[in-house]
């Protein structure tokens, strides 16, 4: 790739010479089909059908609710009556103009209606430089090469996932753990003791211990007192939000003074206790903890011990703040202090230890990779879609065309 001056001027085109916005079509819950066709709604998929409306390859950008938002379709999809759907009418790539679509940035074209919208009259009237097919298809392959690898470390930490809470559950809900032999410990008989505060039978040596005492939860602050100054450094604000996106634009920003404690980094284990119930891996860079937020660490435990945990009584937890009478149910540490778990004695904690951390750190690494692979596209993005630098055009993508 070079980054000086264009050495091919792109031809300056009207887009509504090049592409078409076509309407969605309504598809209400009883209509749906049970299927694997993927159901756009103006954020994403909503849902699943039997039929396809569109043919895939192809681009879904949101027309009302989350106005502007472009997503991609590797496969045939049904875009309903809250998007529209891209036509290309000459010769050209279709994951280019998805990425083409994300640099113009139509979200924050929304109309000044009542109802805001995205009108395809004004997306029609821009002009831009726009390269011919042979560069779009590289452009496009450069760009995709990042997002699949995205997409793989994503699979991958789904899988990861699954795994260490399957194991967890066979080891700490059924105690079928190794044994000195290597076996699972019940099934082989290994010996079990009553608890009365579980009203059930644990391994011998292990002990029952309220969640919050096998981790301290440190409560975020009102960092509306801490706002970020003009000109200066500024830590990102982590709510309720960020848990599920990450950092963005539209993040809150504190200054520097917020006490070392509730700064979050990568790995760290985060988890709402009010709103929408989480617990989360951190994988998101530096940040500054905000009320409504629990970080949990602990000086004894390993962090996947108490991960696996608040996983197991997420549900829980949930169903409480349901029932709170609140527009924003809650849990309270009292609740915290009624979850009981079973801990192991030391020893069999340090074989454990060998088997659950390394999952936990390859997690919390992908994370990490996935956000510099969005940070390195997001910074050729546009540099790419201005001709800044330019994509040396292969043989296969000249006779592509």
């Amino acid at each position: 790739m070079s980054s000086d001056k264009k050495q091919n001027q792109w031809a300056e085109k009207k887009l509504g010479d090049e592409i078409e916005l076509c309407y969605g079509k309504g598809l209400i819950d009883k209509e749906r089909k049970s299927g694997k066709i993927p159901v756009f709604g103006s954020n994403g998929i909503i849902g699943f059908h039997n039929t396809p409306l569109v043919e895939g390859p192809g681009v879904i950008i949101g027309r009302k609710g989350s106005v502007g938002e472009v997503k991609f379709s590797t496969t045939d999809f049904w875009a309903i009556d809250t998007t529209y759907f891209l036509k290309l009418k000459n010769m050209g790539d279709i994951r280019f103009w998805y990425y083409f679509l994300l640099y113009l940035q139509l979200n924050k074209m929304n109309s000044h209606s009542a109802v805001p919208g995205l009108n395809r009259d004004t997306v029609y009237e821009i002009r831009r430089e726009i390269p011919e097919f042979p560069e779009q298809h590289a452009i496009a392959n450069l760009l995709a090469i990042l997002d699949s690898k995205t997409e793989l470390n994503q699979r991958m930490n789904r899988t990861l996932e699954a795994v260490g809470q399957a194991v967890f559950k066979h080891w700490f809900v059924d105690f079928e753990f190794p044994n000195e032999e290597g076996k699972p410990y019940k099934s082989t008989g290994g010996k079990m003791v009553y608890n009365e505060e579980l009203n059930s039978e644990v391994p011998e040596g292990w002990e029952v211990k309220p969640i919050n005492e096998i981790a301290d939860f440190l409560n975020g602050l009102a960092l509306q007192k801490y706002p970020a100054r003009e000109g200066e450094e500024y830590l990102p604000v982590i709510k309720i939000r960020e848990l599920r996106q990450g950092i963005t634009e539209s993040s809150d920003k504190a200054n520097l003074d917020v006490p070392k404690e509730y700064i979050v980094g990568d790995g760290d284990i985060l988890f709402s206790w009010s709103g929408s119930l989480e617990v989360v891996i951190w994988g998101f860079g530096k940040g500054a903890l905000n009320q409504h937020l629990f970080k949990v660490t602990s000086q004894k435990y390993p962090k996947w011990f108490f991960y696996y945990w608040l996983l197991r009584f997420l549900p829980e937890y949930r169903a409480i703040a349901s029932d709170k009478a609140t527009t924003m149910g809650h849990i309270q540490r009292h609740h915290l202090s009624a979850s009981k778990v079973v801990v192991p004695d030391e020893k069999t904690l340090e074989k454990m230890d060998k088997v659950l951390s390394p999952i936990t750190e390859r997690r919390a690494r992908l994370q990490i990779e996935s956000r510099f692979l969005a940070e390195i596209r997001d910074c050729l993005l546009p540099k790419l879609m201005s001709g800044k630098i330019r994509v040396p055009i292969s043989k296969e993508n000249v006779e592509a065309s």
